[in-house]
């Protein structure tokens, strides 16, 4: 990695940074945060929290508006137009949450409804619970105090703001939504008038990333015959699907822990893991099941295309048969992104790291590898040169219980992400005072 590029802020620059600075509000970013993470917002159905949001920044001074996709779904983009000359930035951010925030989530997604789990805000002292509080609505909540900030400073900008928050953010499809998913809400966005020359999303983990994966999702079905219990082991006649899908599960772990290996290249590590098994019926366990269904999700590097995956995954299946010929194998690839890069060069990454080094007090230095993918990539594909930025995560320390491993993704310590606040701040004065030409445009 290159050292980064130096650009010194000018005195009035520093001045209106600091300005912008002292207008972040934590408390006021904390109300904002509850209030939205009270608004239900699953995948498809985030209409009631992106009204909300696209009237907030209304009423903070920029000109937004709300932009449906459908009567259940929509979108939020707002402006704070500067005097002219400079660039157009998106701060962006997805609004929907992971989970449906109901009973149809248990128990995969854990023993019990969790804190953080719950559909519905709940405070003690500077923490605020509840589903997607933490990842999306934290970055919602922070984006729109930086707009917040910088419109109340009078910061006099040359280039435009643009704030952006979209459905679809989160890697799932959900077809009784219109499919609603798979980074469709920040496309819609960019077709429908959102035209920024640099982008910065923020999302978990305090880097600078320059590029995220894109995923591949894939189905394996085990084949078998419908069985009895009756009857005993061994009869031709009879072929399980679910004990050979044991070995085919052993087997797939495996290569997808050699595959991230063998695909590793920039900053971008890309996992893959099993999401889940079916077949059979619970209310029928006396007939087992003719297929086993096997999904997982394997995560693209950027410089690696969603067929070259599948290829390797064919590959993969066509060595398993050759090894089991007693299995009957089928496999689909069913979703795909693809990953987004960024030149390090680019002044987006640049300006970003630059904010990073000023409120770290040191210089930036390699990040630690990254497999999780957002509408940081699609924004990158679209053309957008996009900068991911972040704030330590998960919060430590939580006074409420909340679920293990992933969880609701929905407990925040507000305090810890003020530094995230100001290092974008940096970058938004960075890149919106000065002229086009300055900025590589």
């Amino acid at each position: 990695m290159q050292p980064t590029t130096s650009a010194p802020f000018s005195a009035d620059q520093q001045r209106w940074y600091e300005a912008a600075c002292s207008k972040l509000d934590k408390d006021r970013l904390a109300r904002m945060l509850f209030a939205l993470t009270d608004i239900h917002s699953p995948t498809g159905a985030t209409r009631g929290a992106a009204e909300y949001v696209a009237g907030y920044l209304g009423e903070a001074g920029l000109r937004s508006a709300y932009k449906p996709m459908s009567e259940t779904t929509g979108n939020v983009l707002a402006e704070h137009r500067g005097s002219g000359g400079g660039a157009t930035l998106l701060l962006y951010a997805p609004i929907d949450t992971h989970l449906e925030g109901d009973a149809s989530d248990y128990p995969w997604a854990g023993p019990k409804m969790f804190a953080d789990l719950a559909p519905r805000a709940k405070q003690i002292g500077d923490w605020i619970y509840g589903l997607g509080s933490s990842n999306p609505k934290a970055m919602v909540a922070t984006l729109s105090e930086i707009a917040r900030a910088l419109v109340e400073a009078g910061v006099p900008t040359i280039g435009d703001l643009n704030v952006g928050f979209a459905d679809g953010g989160m890697p799932v499809n959900v077809p009784e939504r219109d499919n609603a998913g798979m980074s469709n809400g920040v496309t819609h966005l960019l077709m429908r008038g959102m035209a920024p020359d640099f982008a910065i999303i923020m999302k978990p983990w305090n880097w600078v990333y320059h590029e995220e994966p894109g995923m591949g999702w894939f189905k394996i079905t085990v084949k078998g015959t419908l069985g009895y219990a009756g009857v005993p082991r061994g009869l031709p006649e009879f072929r399980s699907s679910v004990v050979p899908a044991a070995t085919v599960i052993q087997e797939l772990e495996a290569w997808l822990i050699d595959y991230a290996e063998r695909n590793t290249s920039g900053v971008i590590k890309p996992h893959g893991w099993i999401g889940g098994v079916r077949g059979g019926w619970p209310n029928r366990p006396t007939f087992p099941t003719a297929a086993t269904e096997i999904f997982f999700d394997v995560r693209i590097n950027p410089r690696t295309t969603p067929a070259n995956v599948k290829a390797q995954f064919a590959s993969f299946m066509a060595d398993l048969a050759r090894r089991h010929p007693s299995m009957e194998l089928e496999w689909e690839m069913y979703g795909s992104t693809p990953g987004g890069t960024t030149d390090e060069a680019n002044w987006i990454i640049q300006s970003a790291r630059r904010g990073w080094e000023t409120l770290e007090g040191k210089p930036y230095t390699t990040p630690d590898l990254l497999g999780g993918q957002t509408d940081g990539a699609m924004l990158r594909r679209l053309g957008v040169p996009t900068a991911r930025i972040g704030w330590p995560w998960p919060a430590t320390g939580s006074p409420e219980p909340v679920a293990e491993g992933l969880g609701g993704m929905g407990a925040t310590y507000v305090p810890d992400l003020m530094p995230c606040a100001k290092k974008i701040m940096y970058a938004v004065i960075d890149t919106l005072t000065r002229p086009r030409e300055e900025l590589g445009l």
